[in-house]
């Protein structure tokens, strides 16, 4: 099993895809028949996310293990310290190692019920992100992965005290760090900037979402923690009605965030793909970015 840092580490940009679990069979067919179209691109890896507060822990379990044994995509396992004991954390981390995964993404989560409600940690449990990074790498030789915000986290009081988070995230042994969604290149580029300027060298992927229906897009700028960019509202808000056309500038518009990324020597892009292949296959296609492995 391949970890991701070593995908990342080829000289070449690649792309990842992320999926989140299945609520039932006909959404499972639905997420394997995209996880199929997506393997032949080779991506650097995929991942399975945990769902809001938890709440799908033991499909993401499941899928990721399927992925493991019956495919030969590279799987990250997603991880969150929400309504977990640290035995419970100990006993999902071992069902991973058991399984073959060896990457694992290591956020706190949000809280069950209201993303935006008050954090209280379960009695048993941790605290903090970096407390489950430190756990990881305590329990196996796990390459583990943290969450970055390009517009800093919902609680944290300002942007320097957010980038303090990701730091001790890292300095507890996080090998890279997937960004959240943003709509415009400056806000990613600019964390990754000062992350180095504080003299620490991370793989920082930046989360890219293509935008093919309103629907999309509003999940974009709620996942972001930012207001709509006046730039995309303007090029998009006016093809609201025009399914078409719409998802044919979302695309385009996407595919121009990839270059400018890529152009700044960015290494990988990720892709959160609502279970589709289609437009993840298409701006992957626009980029040049497959296959990845020669």
């Amino acid at each position: 099993m391949t970890s991701v840092v070593e995908r990342l580490s080829g000289g070449t940009p690649v792309f990842s895809v992320e999926f989140f679990p299945p609520r039932d069979d006909a959404d499972e067919q639905v997420l394997w028949r995209a996880i199929r179209e997506l393997e032949g691109l080779d991506p650097a890896f995929v991942s399975i996310t945990y769902g809001a507060g938890g709440s799908s822990r033991d499909r993401t379990i499941r899928t990721t293990g399927r992925v493991v044994q019956e495919t030969t995509l590279v799987a990250m396992a997603h991880l969150t310290a929400v309504s977990h004991s640290v035995a419970e954390l100990r006993n999902v981390i071992g069902w991973y190692a058991a399984v073959g995964v060896r990457n694992i993404l290591a956020v706190r989560g949000d809280p069950p019920g209201d993303p935006h409600g008050e954090w209280v940690p379960h009695p048993d449990g941790l605290t903090y992100a970096e407390e489950l990074v430190r756990l990881c790498r305590e329990l196996g030789d796990f390459c583990v992965g943290v969450s970055a915000f390009p517009y800093g986290h919902p609680r944290s009081g300002d942007l320097d005290t957010d980038l303090k988070h990701l730091i001790n995230k890292l300095r507890a042994g996080a090998d890279f760090a997937i960004a959240q969604l943003f709509l415009e290149p400056e806000h990613f580029l600019r964390l990754r900037d000062r992350i180095a300027a504080l003299g620490h060298e991370t793989h920082l992927l930046p989360g890219l979402m293509p935008l093919t229906t309103p629907r999309t897009l509003a999940k974009c700028v709620e996942l972001s923690g930012a207001p709509l960019p006046v730039s995309v509202a303007r090029r998009l808000e006016p093809l609201a009605d025009d399914p078409k056309a719409f998802r044919s500038a979302g695309v385009d518009l996407v595919t121009e965030m990839g270059e400018r990324l890529l152009a700044e020597g960015v290494p990988a892009l990720h892709f959160y793909t609502f279970n589709r292949s289609k437009a993840t296959r298409e701006v992957v296609g626009r980029l040049g970015l497959v296959p990845a492995r020669t």
